[in-house]
């Protein structure tokens, strides 16, 4: 990816409804609400049991901004409307042999408006625009709306990552591959 005029820090990538931005000081509260919708941590490992008001404003003030700072990721809020209502990203920018990966999580009161398939399309498009040559993501196998996510995102599946998956408890679990390349 060519990185080059492009200032992570301050990026911001739109679509028709959503403004995908940096977080700021004022969305701790809305993750930290969000985040305690036990589907988050149950599909994402980073995301602790419990999950504190520091632990928000630890992603939120640190390594979100952290990420964009040091050229590693792009992670963004979701806002639609003005209110925060998810969170995306593009990870491992230049660090992962197949490309770098999509990841996201929609606050339950927002789920099933196309939030995280819209925001996964914009970000695919923005990496894909900056000359990534492909762009992936994982859900486990068992995560059937993530995997929707994917297909409406306009990712391909690719097949399964076994044992690619590690939880907080020790368990290994199988990830369905998916990605998209530039004309998909």
């Amino acid at each position: 990816m060519d990185l080059s005029g492009i200032d992570l820090t301050t990026e911001t990538v739109r679509t028709e409804r959503l403004v995908l931005r940096p977080f700021r000081p004022d969305d701790v509260d809305a993750v930290f609400t969000a985040c305690q919708d036990p589907e988050i941590p149950r599909w994402i490992a980073a995301v602790g049991v419990p999950y504190t008001r520091e632990d928000a404003a630890a992603f939120v003030t640190g390594e979100a901004p952290t990420q964009r700072r040091e050229g590693t990721g792009l992670t963004v809020a979701i806002e639609a409307d003005g209110v925060l209502v998810g969170a995306s990203g593009v990870q491992r920018i230049g660090q992962h042999p197949i490309g770098p990966e999509v990841g996201y999580w929609i606050a339950p009161q927002a789920r099933g408006h196309g939030y995280a398939a819209e925001a996964a399309h914009a970000l695919a498009d923005w990496a894909i625009g900056l000359g990534a040559p492909r762009v992936y993501l994982v859900a486990d196998v068992a995560n059937t709306g993530s995997q929707a996510v994917a297909v409406r995102a306009g990712f391909a599946r690719e097949g399964v990552l076994r044992s690619y998956l590690h939880y907080r408890d020790g368990r290994r679990a199988d990830a369905a591959l998916f990605s998209r390349l530039p004309g998909d």
